[in-house]
């Protein structure tokens, strides 16, 4: 399973990890995903998302049907069938 978001996009970055010495190597960022269900009530449909913490606080500020309508105006490709 890939590390995406499906709502933000968000996905892994790379960095370095830098030691006490000052030594750096390569290192992966990972996204905090969560799988998670929700519920949308003007659908009275579940749907089951991986998302970002992020995602999830935006979503419970907003409503999971209002929330995907703003990122999909915004651009995002959000692979969700409603």
């Amino acid at each position: 399973m890939s590390k995406v978001c499906q709502l933000t996009g968000r996905r892994p970055v790379s960095g370095h990890k830098v030691s006490h010495s000052n030594i750096k190597t390569k290192r992966r960022f990972e996204p905090n995903l969560h799988k998670k269900r929700f519920y949308i009530p003007e659908l009275d449909k579940w749907i089951t998302l991986r998302v970002s913490a992020k995602a999830i606080r935006c979503i419970n500020k907003l409503g999971i049907l209002q929330y995907i309508k703003k990122q999909q105006k915004k651009g995002f490709a959000t692979d969700i069938k409603l």
